[in-house]
């Protein structure tokens, strides 16, 4: 007989063989901004989750930052009557987040600040890109794109993270901060693997980004498919993106397996997952903190190293968690991949981007 349980008997024991942890330094943690002062309001579709001005916002990283989080992710959020087809307010020199990043690092110098880089928020018509024919012009998007980075890095974020799921976005985007010489101060993390999803829909209420009309399915991913996202985070690397991640997280846990044809660092984000948790019974916070941590360790068991979770009980969530390892804090489940010793482990005899008639 070959006695499992004493591999269980105490908690230490437990620490000791567990395979992996969970800490709070692996959050990246999402918030939404607006204008205003002293604004702090609650989003009715995310229970827990705020919508800050850029001065409660401060004071909110500051005591996320106590509880060991130290990295935050920004998305700007504007009324509808200052949007306009081109997005204007996403690539202004004073725009939101541009203020959000400077006050943040004046403030908590020693938290890595990632702004989101797309238009969605911004036009008025929702859609990631510029239109032309009631679809979304990757080519002329991707200056606009670009700039919008810029204006970010010049800011002071640390990394810029382009979410538009336009061909040739991280391309742009890596010539522009180095003509500007901002390269070597600013990453660039890609949404690389981004799948056109249902599970959107709360992120869309607190960015106030859905599209007025049709989809986003002609440049998000289909989610039925597997190789194109290896494509996908190839060609980003190879454009150079820093971090790529995969979106959402956990309908693609298989991606974990990544890591043995892709020598990358890996990494998901929950939120929203955890708050349907969380919302299917508002008697059960308890329970809903046991079941998040659980998958979060999941995540991590299966590839991940990094990880983004707006939790509803985001603060006690965190003071609670005992072991926490890479994982990333924003609204929707996502992987990340740190790219820096990339190479592609293809498999014997076929190409990692798969030809369309595949």
């Amino acid at each position: 007989m070959i006695r499992y349980r004493d591999y269980r008997k105490d908690q230490a024991t437990r620490d000791k063989y567990a395979d992996v942890e969970l800490r709070a330094s692996d959050f990246i943690y999402p918030y939404f901004v607006v204008e205003g002062t002293g604004v702090k309001s609650e989003i009715s579709s995310m229970p827990g989750i705020y919508r800050f001005s850029i001065d409660m916002l401060v004071e909110d990283v500051k005591e996320v930052y106590k509880l060991g989080v130290d990295k935050v992710l920004l998305f700007g959020v504007i009324s509808d009557e200052l949007k306009d087809e081109r997005g204007t307010l996403a690539y202004a020199e004073d725009a939101l987040v541009c203020r959000a990043v400077k006050a943040l690092k004046k403030a908590v110098p020693q938290v890595l600040v990632f702004t989101d880089v797309c238009l969605c928020e911004y036009t008025s018509h929702g859609h990631c890109g510029l239109l032309k024919d009631n679809d979304v012009d990757n080519d002329a998007t991707l200056p606009l794109l670009a700039e919008m980075a810029y204006v970010h890095a010049k800011a002071g974020a640390d990394f810029v993270a382009p979410s538009a799921m336009m061909d040739g976005q991280i391309e742009a985007l890596d010539k522009k901060l180095r003509e500007a010489g901002l390269r070597d101060k600013c990453k660039i993390m890609a949404y690389s693997a981004k799948y056109a999803s249902a599970y959107y829909g709360p992120f869309r209420d607190a960015a106030d980004s859905a599209p007025s009309f049709g989809d986003r399915r002609t440049y998000q991913m289909d989610y039925r498919t597997h190789d194109q996202g290896l494509g996908e985070i190839a060609a980003d690397i190879a454009e150079g993106a820093d971090w790529t991640m995969v979106k959402p997280a956990m309908p693609y846990f298989p991606y974990g397996r990544c890591r043995k044809r892709l020598e990358v660092r890996i990494a998901w984000t929950f939120s929203f997952l955890d708050l349907l948790v969380a919302m299917s019974d508002d008697h059960s916070i308890v329970l809903a903190r046991g079941i998040a941590q659980i998958r979060q360790s999941d995540a991590k068991r299966s590839g991940s190293d990094k990880r983004r979770s707006g939790r509803a009980d985001q603060h006690d969530f965190f003071s609670s968690v005992h072991h926490v390892s890479p994982a990333f804090l924003l609204t929707m489940p996502t992987i990340f991949f740190n790219c820096t010793s990339f190479r592609i482990l293809s498999r014997p005899g076929r190409s990692l981007i798969p030809r369309l008639s595949d």
